[in-house]
Formats: C-alpha cells, structure tokens, sequence
C-alpha cells in the first residue's frame, strides 16, 4: 500500500471522522455473520451433526459446549498475531481485509456441510476446519478493526471517542440481534402453531416449512454472505480511513522490549484475569444457556421460540442500555460517585452473578421436573446484559486508551485475551466434569451456582485490587512531527483525570 494515497494522521476536525461510518457499518455486517454461525454451533453440534453416510453423529451436550468454548478461546487467542502483522509489518487495512477473505472461506467450508460435498468428506472434519478458517479470520482481524475505531480521533474531536466506541458497540448488537434471530430458523425445521397458520396463506405456511429453508448450507451460508458484504464496505472505505502506517519489525521491537512500554502493558493488563471470568459466564449463553432453554417453555407472544433464538434478547437489551446507561444512569451516578472505568467493570461483575445465580434457580425448578416459562431466562438476560453494558464496552475503550499509540493493536489483545481466557476456564471445566460412563460431576443447578461462587470471589478480589491502579491515556498524536522522546513507541499522552 502506497501510504501517500491516504490519511496517515486524523485530520484536525472537531467533527466525527468521515471513516466512521464504513467501520461501523463493516462491524455490523461481520457481527451478524458471526454471531449468526455462533448461535447455532452448540446446538447443530447436539442436535443435526451428521457422518457422511448421513446418520446422526451428534455430541451430548457436554462435551458440545466444551469444543465450543474451545473454539471461541482459539479465535480470541489469535488476536496477538493479526496486531503484531497490523503494528509491525502491514499495517490495520491489508490484515483486515485479506483476513475478512480467509473469514469468507471458514462459512463457505461450514456450509458445505449441507450439501453433497459431506457425503465425501466427514462432516467433523468440515466443521473443524470451518471453524479454524474463521477463528483465524475474525481472530486476526479484530485487534485491527477495534483500534482502527480510535485510529480516527486526535485532540481535536477526542470527545466523540466514548460516544463512538459505543456506536461501534452498538452496531455490533445490531447485527448481532438480526442474526441471532434469524439464522437458528434457517438451521431448525420450522412447524408453524396452530395460531399462526390460521393467520397466514397456505402458501405462506408452506414456504416457512419447507425442508429446503432449513438447513445446514443455507444456516451456515448466509452469514458467508453478510462477511463478504462487510469485506466490500471495508474496501470501499479505505480512502476515509486513517491508515496508520506499521512501524517495521526493528522499531516493533524496541518498542515492545522498553521498559517505559512494559510497564504501561502491565498495567494495561490488571484488569484482564477479571474481566476473563466476566467472559468465562456471559460466553454461557450461547452454550448451557441454550441447552437449559431447551427444557423450558418457550411459548411467548403466541409463538414457540427455538431455544437458539432466545439470546436474541441480549442484543436487543444491549441497544437498549447503551444509551440508557450512557445518557442516564452514568450521568446520574456521577452526581454522587467518580464513576471511573474500573469501578463501572467492578459493578458489572457483580451483577453478571446475580444473572447466573437466577439461572441456577430456573435450573433448581427444572431438576425438580418442572417446565418454567422462558419468561425467566429473559430475566435472566436482563441483569446479564445490564453487567455486560458495564464491563464489555468498558474495557473496550479503556484497551484503546490505555496502549501507546504505535501499538495499539497489541494493546487492544488485552481485551480480546480476557475473552479468550475466560472461554479456556469455562471449556477446561466442562471437558473436566466428564466421566467416562457419559455422566457428569456438575449436575443441574449445581453447574451453575459454581460459576455463581466464581464471580463473586472474582469481583470481591478486584474491588480490592483495582485502587491501587494507576495510568495514562494514549491518543493518537495530530502533529506533524512529535517530540524526539515521544516517536520510540508512538506515546501522545494526556494524564489519567
């Protein structure tokens, strides 16, 4: 890429950047593709996994949430080696978009699955490498899209930075809840109620029934579809963007060994064992929470929901709270409280136990063989969203500023690796209650009070810590030149307020 043809600096505007919205609407697009493919692994895995002679091959549901919490520490792992290409060698824009392509072949090889390629080549193998390719395709590019978010704003509009990080997050959901809602429907057969077929043609009923709607490949190839449409609106933003060029390998280094920057990358990294068991709970609810919904009932507005379509409510909720907390709730507890970014992270923490804990009594009545209505997940999910709005984007933003300019990207992995060690500890657990005759050590509601006992001794643990915290915000420098001492590692630095 010839760095003369773009922005190499953000423009000295008091506006929002003229890059935001491809980002935001590349974000978008790249959510519901992946929390579209996300909603329904655990329960394809139980309930439609194949052999290629096409018998039934599924997984107990154990075992299914340990390979899918798995998978989803490997993809936040990976993180470290698309920053370290973006900061180092390439820069943020070719390791999106070449990335985003990569991305595109793991749906496409998931939704061969449906087709008569899985009666050549064994489904498990499809599926495992499917979920490699976009492990390495949204792994590697999610450092790079985040900071490219902050990459836009300099001094001059740095005010706008929270309002947009949590457009950023609100397009996320967006996407998110369009996808969670639609995509299980495309997977699971659809029997239109009694109710609803009343008020529908035959016509109509017919084509929501149809064998050939539901399935694998049309499951699994739409979100293929949504990723390419975010590849192409990143494309087109690319003379928009600010293109911070890479620093080259020898300065990476110097940079990444000072010992000014070691210490500022410790920092960074207090909250992360935290905010990891954060991720170890909300993570559930694409994996035991689908599979308690399974045993609840789900009638609701006059129809019966597919247990994989009710965490549809968590976005939905989040672009509710983003603004409420952000324009209200924040402002309000100002007046009594400095509401700093870690005492927001250390309330949240709080609270994602209480969801859980809820859980664990929706699960009591279930072990006891009661059908409690899915009414009370959706609580449930109310206090786990109202957690997630005062962690996720939180730290989000607190990653960006924390890092030193020139490395932002890598910074930006301390987030993204609390996510990824959160989903080790909730994967190690369910491989480690599996016993060998198919039983396992953490029964029922039992499963969930132990993630309730986690997070509170986790949130007890940083409210005692998170004080003793002291740092720096780090902001891209709109300067021509920056000071001699400043370009080792890219510092523009403001004191922590």
């Amino acid at each position: 890429m010839d760095n003369q043809k773009y922005l190499t600096s953000p423009p000295k505007i008091a506006t929002m950047p003229p890059g935001v919205p491809y980002i935001v609407g590349n974000e978008a697009a790249e959510r519901f593709s992946y929390y579209g493919m996300n909603s329904i692994l655990t329960i394809f895995m139980t309930k439609y996994l194949l052999d290629k002679m096409g018998h039934s091959s599924v997984m107990p549901p154990a075992r299914a949430e340990a390979w899918y919490h798995t998978f989803v520490s490997t993809l936040y792992f990976l993180p470290i080696f698309g920053a370290f290409l973006a900061d180092a060698i390439f820069g943020k824009f070719r390791v999106v978009f070449w990335l985003s392509i990569v991305y595109c072949g793991g749906h496409a090889t998931l939704a061969l699955m449906g087709s008569p390629v899985a009666h050549a080549i064994e489904p498990r193998y499809l599926l495992a490498v499917g979920l490699l390719m976009i492990a390495l395709g949204a792994g590697g590019i999610k450092p790079c899209v985040s900071t490219n978010v902050g990459d836009q704003f300099g001094e001059t509009n740095k005010h706008l930075l929270t309002r947009v990080f949590n457009w950023f997050y609100f397009s996320i959901n967006a996407g998110s809840a369009l996808s969670t809602l639609l995509i299980p429907w495309l997977l699971e057969p659809y029997k239109a109620s009694p109710e609803l077929a009343t008020k529908l043609s035959p016509g109509i009923v017919n084509f929501l029934e149809s064998p050939r709607l539901h399935s694998p490949d049309i499951a699994f190839g739409l979100p293929g579809v949504f990723m390419a449409i975010a590849t192409v609106i990143f494309w087109l933003g690319r003379k928009k963007f600010v293109h911070i060029p890479p620093v080259g390998l020898r300065p990476y280094a110097r940079a990444v060994f000072n010992k000014e920057t070691g210490k500022i990358l410790l920092n960074i990294l207090m909250p992360v064992p935290f905010v990891a068991m954060f991720w170890a709970l909300w993570q559930q609810n694409f994996s035991s929470w689908i599979v308690q919904a399974e045993s609840m009932d789900r009638h609701l507005f006059g129809i019966e929901w597919l247990s994989s379509q009710i965490q549809t409510v968590n976005p939905i909720f989040i672009l509710i709270m983003l603004p409420l907390f952000s324009y209200w709730l924040y402002p309000f507890v100002e007046k009594f409280v400095r509401l700093t970014p870690l005492r927001k992270i250390g309330a949240g923490l709080f609270v994602t136990a209480a969801s859980f804990f809820l859980v664990a009594m929706i699960q009591t009545r279930i072990d006891a063989g009661a059908r409690p209505s899915i009414v009370w997940q959706v609580w449930a999910f109310v206090i786990l969203t109202a957690g997630e709005t005062l962690v996720s984007p939180t730290h989000l933003e607190f990653s960006y500023t924390q890092g030193p300019v020139k490395m932002k990207s890598l910074c930006m992995c301390t987030y993204l690796w609390a996510v990824f060690l959160g989903n080790v500890f909730t994967a190690a657990v369910n491989f480690f209650i599996q016993n060998p005759d198919g039983s396992v050590k953490l029964q029922g509601a039992s499963y969930f009070m132990f993630f309730v006992w986690v997070m509170l001794a986790t949130a007890v643990l940083f409210v005692i810590v998170a004080p003793f915290y002291k740092g720096r915000t780090y902001l891209q420098d709109q300067a021509e030149h920056a000071p001699a001492e400043e370009t080792a590692i890219g510092f523009a630095v403001q004191p922590e307020a």
